[in-house]
């Protein structure tokens, strides 16, 4: 919401709105000239205004109540997106279950940093240029696209990019990922002429929808093209070599060494983000001999195994992933911190998703030698018998041969517990998509008092 903001102000848009708290996307858009209300009331809105919402805005909220009354157009954030991306010239969306935001993240800073000056609206802060939001007039727009609600349909890209696809947001896909590829079909047919569709075929999800759409025919002529590591695919990493600082690759195009890449991010996946990068570029006609020198800077968005503090010998990590995949990845990371303790502080996000992917979560703690689960941060769910983070850590205990513990209490409380616990050497990180973020913050705040 706060990128969409920034878009529209440096646009010469009029902007206001509220939020449930202030925060560092609030302050940044206020310095932007955005009148920005903490707290909703119908107060806070204009009389004449299009009113934009994101998904966890319901519709008893005062602010929508009263934008009804008045018969104003009430716009869900994804239209918002989308009537901007029809302006562009040339739209490069990525999307699937993970990876959305580097991959987004990393287009954007790359180019931004080779002087291409793209527009963009991604879900992160892109590192060293500390924003989630651009517009220009240049000839490239780059947006993640979110699959969470369904509103992904509402899109028509240049170019996709399908990182994977897995079952996630259950409360909203009721068949899992036959509704997701459902979803993605639809969103993949709208694609402009003669698009492209850059899909990971290493992923079984994709696989499938590759296969669906091989078999039928493609919508305004759209041809797939294909990324793996070490894969016979149009685009594949091989030879990667993962050092302690950087992992370095070649990227092979039809049976061609097309560079060797350099990047500091951890962790397979991030070959994988970053060769979907590299390839959606490529296949844009955008001179790689400028970009590619830029791939080796980039320390990752914001809350992607993010270090947040030091103190004592002790390093703490802020890290999004809420999902099984995404746990196991960033864990897997985690290897590289060679004889150092590692405490995974996890806080489950919504009741739904730690109900419907439990047993998956069973098998994501690996790679550390301590979990600690704290209360479930329900995103304004209900709760639902029997998933708390009680029985999970009960369970989680019997499943794997890792001490695991289960804190109580808002996170500046599960802080005031963890620190006495804490010796030097040891790995802190955070995962979790609510206030698990504020972890590292709060250990700063103990070990300075």
């Amino acid at each position: 919401m706060s990128g969409l903001a920034k878009f529209l102000l440096q646009k010469g848009f009029e902007v206001s709105g509220s939020d449930i708290n202030d925060s560092k996307y609030v302050q940044k858009v206020k310095k932007l000239g955005a009148k920005v209300f903490i707290g909703h009331d119908e107060n806070n809105l204009p009389d004449d205004c299009v009113v934009i919402a994101s998904t966890a805005i319901r519709d008893e909220n005062p602010e929508i109540q009263k934008a009804k009354r008045l018969g104003l157009p009430i716009w869900h954030r994804s239209d918002l997106l989308a009537e901007i991306s029809e302006n562009e010239e040339y739209f490069i969306g990525y999307s699937g279950t993970h990876g959305k935001t580097t991959t987004s993240g990393l287009c954007s800073y790359i180019m931004e940093l080779a002087g291409l000056k793209p527009s963009y609206v991604v879900g992160g802060l892109l590192p060293e240029i500390d924003t989630n939001a651009n517009a220009t007039n240049e000839k490239y727009f780059i947006a993640e696209l979110d699959e969470s609600d369904g509103t992904i349909v509402k899109y028509s890209a240049n170019l996709v990019v399908v990182n994977n696809l897995e079952p996630d947001h259950l409360d909203f896909y009721k068949n899992g990922l036959d509704s997701i590829l459902e979803t993605f079909e639809k969103f993949l047919s709208n694609i402009r002429p003669n698009g492209i569709i850059l899909a990971n075929t290493d992923n079984d999800g994709v696989k499938r929808l590759v296969k669906y759409y091989t078999e039928h025919e493609l919508a305004n002529n759209a041809k797939f093209v294909t990324y793996s590591i070490g894969g016979n695919t149009d685009y594949s990493a091989k030879n990667i070599h993962y050092g302690e600082d950087f992992t370095t690759f070649d990227i092979v195009h039809k049976d061609e060494v097309l560079t060797n890449l350099k990047i500091c991010l951890k962790g397979v996946h991030n070959v994988y983000n970053s060769l979907a990068v590299w390839a959606s570029l490529h296949l844009a006609g955008v001179d790689m001999s400028l970009v590619n020198p830029h791939f080796a800077t980039f320390t990752g968005m914001g809350r992607r195994f993010q270090k947040v503090g030091e103190f004592d010998g002790i390093t703490i990590y802020d890290d999004y992933a809420h999902h099984p995949t995404e746990i196991k990845a960033t864990l897997s990371s985690s290897k590289s911190f060679k004889e150092r303790n590692v405490i995974a502080v996890f806080q489950p996000h919504r009741y739904t998703r730690l109900s419907n992917l439990w047993n998956e979560f069973m098998g994501a703690f690996g790679d550390v030698d301590r979990v600690i689960v704290t209360d479930v941060y329900a995103a304004s769910e209900d709760p639902i018998d029997g998933v708390n983070s009680i029985a999970f850590t009960n369970e989680l205990k019997e499943k794997i041969d890792i001490p695991c513990e289960q804190y109580s209490g808002s996170i500046q409380e599960v802080a005031q517990k963890l620190y006495p616990t804490l010796k030097s050497g040891d790995i802190v990180i955070g995962l979790g998509a609510g206030t698990i973020t504020n972890l590292g913050k709060e250990l700063l705040t103990l070990n300075k008092e």
